[in-house]
């Protein structure tokens, strides 16, 4: 009787499993650390780069998920069931080329005809739904709520507290932002003009003469631009993203006089006002990329030789349009989980959150009805660098409330891994919680479609939940009978467990090992999961 052995080195496991000879649990056995000689990002190729989620342990010492390895030893050309995957999100491009084949599309609807043909409550959801109308710029949920007057003066209190300092926080950051990017812009003319041409190399900007105060301080600036970039430019990309985001924190996010609803036409407050938005869940401008980037990492179209490839091979994405450029609604999102479910998703998305939810019931129902419907709910953990076992720093919606038993057994949380094995291997910004955060995935430089046919990188929990769903939809995929609380604890017992101590919010003096920042204290494996997902759909193995 022959074995299957996954080695994961780093100080981590072989995962023995044993077909027959009575055995029906997966062994985990300590092997010998290879922590002297791990990779990070900058020593790959760029292809690498740009699929370093995908990679094994092993073989390329990057905490990738294996799915290469996957799909080279284990799925092959098995193609399996076909899978819907919900991406609930900001919308998605769907012409992207990239996508356009993976598009969940309703046959029981007639496009543009202004009928709910199929009798689903929905006018012309093609390709899934939009909940937020011709609504873009948002508050958050706590600028609401001191505008709105929303709960009991304690939950008023903390939420202008918070409103006040973030909105003068955004304006002096703005502001640094700026007069940093100026600067960049000045240092990199000066060194253009001294070295006489319009492009140059870190060794050449290193290797002028500095014959004054001002072209010392150049230099000084462009070191710490190529410190965070690989050229001046692309570091002055950074900073104008930085600029964008401080300035939608001052102008939307934080402002109390802005109204970004009304022209969806609804009351968000009303669980029972459900007639709005429209069919349409395609972005609305380039910059509302995040539900593409998310739908690309689950889904794209595999070895097409284009872009990115997705983690899942056979899923059909459905997009729903409900988290704005700010805090999303939670009638929205207990609305757009049941949409999800009624129109056949097995895999729901999320990649969003926030520290208030003044009606996180009306979505707790709705994940219950997710679970009683055997669908899984993917939600990643929130990019705040902080302990969301601390009851002062929630992130809703969780199923663990109050950090009490769970409200069901179908929800993933996800926390982010970045391109480096050790202690640095957790993103900074990445959240984290034996209770509340349940796996970590690849999150941090993650390459993946952009509208209008692009590509980029991005980093978040964002884009660590969405490679979980992909995961989970292979699994979904290759054995269909597994139930989604099956698929989630295959998920969370089939990982990776490193024992080095990890660096948590990028604070050098907060440390904790991955057992003590998770609940299953693993990092999520794909090649794994696929090999317990065989034994538990064959009885060989229990959970």
């Amino acid at each position: 009787m022959t074995s299957t052995i996954y080695k994961s080195a780093l100080g981590l496991f072989v995962a023995t499993l044993f077909y027959g000879c009575g055995a029906t649990t997966l062994i985990t056995t300590p092997i010998e650390s290879i922590d002297k000689t791990p990779m990070k990002i900058s020593d790959l190729t760029d292809s690498e780069k740009k699929n370093w989620g995908h990679l094994d342990l092993v073989s390329d010492t990057i905490p990738g998920m294996s799915v290469d390895k996957a799909y080279n030893e284990i799925i092959g050309n098995k193609k399996g069931q076909k899978v819907i995957v919900a991406v609930l999100d900001s919308g998605m491009d769907l012409k992207h080329e990239d996508l356009d084949d993976v598009l969940w599309t309703n046959k029981g609807e007639r496009a543009g005809d202004g009928i709910d043909n199929d009798k689903n409550g929905y006018i012309d959801d093609i390709h899934g739904y939009n909940f937020l109308g011709e609504s873009y710029n948002e508050q958050l949920e706590a600028t609401r709520i001191v505008k709105l007057k929303i709960g009991d003066a304690a939950m008023q209190a903390k939420a202008k507290a918070e409103v006040e300092a973030k909105y003068a926080k955004a304006i002096e950051s703005k502001q640094q932002y700026e007069q940093f990017l100026q600067a960049v812009k000045n240092a990199d003319e000066a060194v253009k003009k001294e070295l006489g041409k319009s492009e140059y190399t870190k060794k050449e900007m290193s290797a002028i003469e500095a014959k004054d105060e001002a072209m010392q301080q150049n230099k000084a600036i462009l070191t710490q631009a190529y410190s965070h970039a690989d050229s001046p430019a692309g570091f002055m990309k950074l900073v104008e993203e930085a600029i964008i985001h401080f300035t939608d924190q001052a102008n939307y996010n934080y402002n109390v006089d802005f109204d970004g609803r009304t022209v969806v036409g609804d009351n968000p407050y009303d669980i029972t006002d459900t007639n709005y938005g429209n069919g349409n869940p395609q972005n609305k401008s380039k910059d509302e990329s995040h539900g593409t980037h998310v739908a690309g990492i689950i889904g794209a179209e595999r070895n097409n030789g284009k872009g990115a490839n997705g983690v899942a091979n056979n899923v059909e994405i459905m997009s729903i349009r409900a988290v704005p450029n700010g805090d999303e609604y939670d009638k929205d999102i207990a609305l757009g989980i049941r949409y999800a479910v009624d129109n056949g998703a097995k895999i729901i998305n999320g990649s969003f959150g926030k520290g208030f939810s003044p009606n996180a019931q009306w979505v707790y129902d709705a994940i219950k009805y997710a679970a009683s419907k055997d669908v899984l709910f993917v939600h990643a953990a929130g990019n705040d660098g902080v302990n969301l076992d601390d009851p002062n720093e929630p992130n809703f919606p969780n199923d663990a409330v109050n950090n009490g038993p769970e409200i069901s057994d179908n929800v993933i949380t996800v926390g982010a891994l970045a391109p480096k094995y050790g202690s640095e291997m957790l993103a900074t910004f990445s959240n984290y919680g034996s209770i509340n955060v349940d796996v970590f995935a690849p999150g941090d430089q993650i390459y993946s479609t952009m509208p209008n046919n692009e590509y980029d990188f991005q980093g978040g929990t964002s884009m660590a939940s969405p490679a979980v769903a992909g995961v989970a939809a292979l699994i979904r995929s290759q054995y269909p009978k597994l139930s989604a609380s099956e698929v989630k604890q295959i998920i969370l017992e089939s990982g990776l467990a490193p024992e080095t101590n990890l660096i948590l919010g990028g604070d050098t003096s907060k440390t904790g090992k991955m057992n003590e920042v998770s609940k299953s204290g693993k990092m999520v494996n794909a090649y794994n999961a696929l090999i317990m997902a065989k034994g538990v759909s064959e009885g060989k193995i229990r959970i």
